[in-house]
């Protein structure tokens, strides 16, 4: 809804005198123009000083006349003794005027000559100036941003509405990729579609947690009958398909096969059962290739955080179902890239029926795994390949596996328990194993400028990365969940952080998670939300089951919410452009990623109950226009579920700035004022759901 744009008068400041009146020549006389000729001359020498440089005399009237524009004329003439003293007038106001150039040009220079953190400075003050300038004349009603700034985007084509930018295989293809390149992530910044992406035509809200991980709306996700029957993995063929719902039968015990797989790998690690990983020190699982993560349903029950990741598929997609059901999961591609995670970032990797070639690629990808899982951490393989039985019958399958074997060894991994099609690796919690190796062996250490913790588009690299890092430290020695998420002094001092720094932003954020529930309670964090002809559901039933925080920070807003009892988990998001504090959050026990806020993040459209963002307005307007607000309110809109809420909070202006943005993606929205701090503003909004379907 727009405001009225004349409710108020811009006030120009100045000085009247600036403006001239003709009306005053006609009520001034010659006696007072006579009068004060002197001071008027003075005057004039300073206001308009070129004025006599280039005055022109052809058009002079008598000796002592007033000219036609007002101003009395020059009395004196070339030739009589005054006229000198007027050419030493003359030379003075220009020796004045060359002085002033002088200064001019001496201050140019020096604005330039100015350090790059001074020119930063000026820069952020004048972009504060700026926001403070548009909240104020919007405030007004005076600022007029034109119909094409204000109109309504339009809803995208229905063909967009499973659509994920950023990731076209037939496109990769065509340009020659192959052997899974075709599906790695390829962006090209400054290409945004700025439209609305439509829900599918029987789209329906998901049902609410926990109901939502076992039974889902077929209308929901992009795939067929046909493509659950031919799935490979087990976890996809516990499935069963009506007109309406696909259930999964998990939640049966008759059908339970996920669980007595979870309890064969805990005991194959030397644990009666899955319940005790997380005295093992496992938290966080990254399930390669998860089918529709009823690996991670199950666990979750154990306080085991699962991430799924995959490559992109056009249908039977398994992230976007996974999504669906409220499980952690993200696209990714596992072939020629580093994932977007630092090194030491998993307790376990899953990968059971994942479709990847491990014998491949000279043994990359082995050497990625390694990477991103921690000291002491467990690698699960399940597949045909492992199973020794068949051995006998493939001789090719005997060769793959002697090779991946032999590598694991290599890497310093303990084979640990080898059962049916089931292989499990602890990695190495020690480096003195790398020491011990013989010389020459492969793969090398990586040097400390190949080990970044910002692996961003980087390719995969062929050294072992993490064992120059502060942070191995090996799982069985880190307290264990849900104690990790409280860091000690000790720990804070390996991420650089003063404790004093990290206990005041916990409290923050305590505090601002009840400032949300009482601004939004019943409908969001409710233990009995309730729409309009509902019947009241019983806890824990809850309408936002994940988040996505934009600019996670420490992952503060992520222990608060567990903190308060809330059962979610979040996604947490650390811009590229900011400081890297995702070590710290993945060493917490949350999940997270890098991402770049230019490019679409990958994932499905209708995927996050909630979007949250703190600072993020702050931290792009620093960045001289890599890319627009729309742009990301636009990706915001994609990946929110119909009903779904954005918070955004940040300073007053770029609150009030970009306000108007909400009413082009047709939120409903509102600005609430934070008592704590009056320069921070709360931007408040839900993604209506629409039916209508473009044209």
């Amino acid at each position: 809804m727009s405001r009225p744009l004349q409710r108020g008068v811009v006030r120009i400041s100045g000085n009247s005198n600036d403006l001239w009146d003709p009306e005053m020549k006609d009520r001034t006389g010659k006696e007072d123009l006579d009068k004060n000729h002197s001071s008027d001359q003075s005057y004039l020498a300073l206001r308009f000083p070129f004025q006599f440089l280039f005055h022109d005399n052809s058009n002079s009237p008598s000796k002592y006349g007033v000219s036609e524009n007002g101003f009395a004329s020059d009395p004196f003439s070339i030739g009589t003794p005054r006229s000198r003293h007027s050419l030493i007038m003359l030379l003075l106001k220009c020796s004045f005027i060359v002085i002033v150039i002088l200064a001019l040009t001496g201050s140019f220079w020096w604005t330039i000559s100015i350090s790059t953190s001074s020119r930063g400075r000026i820069y952020h003050g004048y972009r504060r100036l700026q926001e403070q300038l548009v909240s104020d004349l919007w405030d007004i009603g005076e600022i007029s941003v034109g119909s094409s700034r204000t109109k309504e985007l339009e809803f995208c084509s229905q063909e967009s509405e499973n659509y994920v930018p950023c990731f076209n295989v037939s496109d990769n293809i065509a340009l020659g990729y192959s052997h899974g390149d075709e599906y790695d992530r390829r962006c090209i910044h400054g290409f945004r579609q700025n439209c609305l992406v439509v829900p599918p035509v029987n789209y329906k809200i998901p049902l609410r947690w926990p109901t939502g991980r076992d039974v889902t709306w077929v209308a929901n996700v992009k795939i067929t009958a046909e493509e659950v029957l031919s799935s490979g993995s087990f976890t996809k063929r516990m499935m069963m398909l009506d007109d309406e719902q696909i259930s999964f039968r998990s939640a049966s015990l008759m059908f339970d096969g996920v669980e007595d797989y979870s309890h064969q790998i805990a005991e194959m690690i030397g644990l009666r059962n899955e319940s005790n990983l997380i005295q093992a020190g496992v938290r966080t699982i990254l399930d390669i290739g998860c089918g529709y993560g009823s690996f991670g349903a199950h666990l979750f029950s154990n306080q085991l955080l699962t991430m799924c990741i995959a490559n992109y598929e056009a249908s039977g997609s398994q992230v976007q179902l996974t999504l669906e059901r409220g499980i952690p999961a993200m696209i990714g591609s596992f072939t020629s890239k580093q994932l977007p995670y630092p090194s030491l970032s998993f307790d376990m990797l899953h990968c059971a029926r994942c479709g990847i070639d491990w014998d491949q690629k000279d043994g990359l990808l082995l050497i990625e795994v390694d990477r991103v899982l921690k000291p002491g951490g467990y690698f699960v393989w399940t597949s045909p390949l492992t199973n020794p039985q068949g051995f006998l019958r493939n001789k090719n399958n005997k060769k793959r596996w002697n090779f991946v074997s032999d590598f694991a060894e290599s890497l310093c991994w303990e084979l640990l328990s080898q059962q049916d099609e089931t292989v499990v690796w602890k990695k190495n919690s020690k480096k003195s194993c790398y020491s011990s190796r013989k010389p020459g062996s492969v793969p090398s250490l990586c040097s400390k400028g190949q080990d970044i913790e910002s692996p961003y588009y980087r390719p995969l690299q062929g050294c072992i990365g993490g064992t120059q890092n502060r942070r191995w430290i090996p799982i069985e020695e880190r307290t264990n969940w849900p104690s990790r998420a409280n860091l000690n002094k000790k720990e804070l001092a390996v991420y650089g952080i003063h404790p004093d720094d990290f206990a005041e932003d916990t409290d923050n954020w305590k505090t601002a998670v009840s400032n949300y529930w009482s601004l939004l309670s019943p409908v969001i964090f409710s233990d009995h939300p309730k729409r309009p002809g509902d019947e009241d559901p019983s806890p824990p039933y809850n309408m936002v089951r994940n988040v996505l925080d934009m600019n996670a920070h420490f992952g503060g807003f992520n222990s608060a919410l567990l903190e308060k009892g809330k059962s979610v988990w979040v996604m947490n998001v650390v811009p590229t452009i900011g400081t890297n504090y995702l070590p710290m959050i993945l060493d917490r026990g949350f999940v997270g990623v890098l991402h770049d806020w230019c490019e679409a993040f990958p994932t499905y459209p209708r995927t996050y109950d909630m979007v949250h963002a703190e600072g993020l307005l702050s931290l792009e307007s620093g960045q001289q226009r890599r890319c627009s607000t729309l742009n990301i309110f636009t990706e915001i809109d994609r990946i929110l579920r119909p009903e779904g809420w954005v918070i955004i909070r940040d300073t007053a202006p770029l609150i009030e700035s970009t306000r108007a943005l909400t009413t082009r993606l047709k939120w409903e929205a509102r600005i609430i004022e934070i008592e704590s701090n009056s320069d921070e503003r709360l931007l408040i909004c839900q993604k209506p759901f629409f039916k209508k379907q473009s044209s």
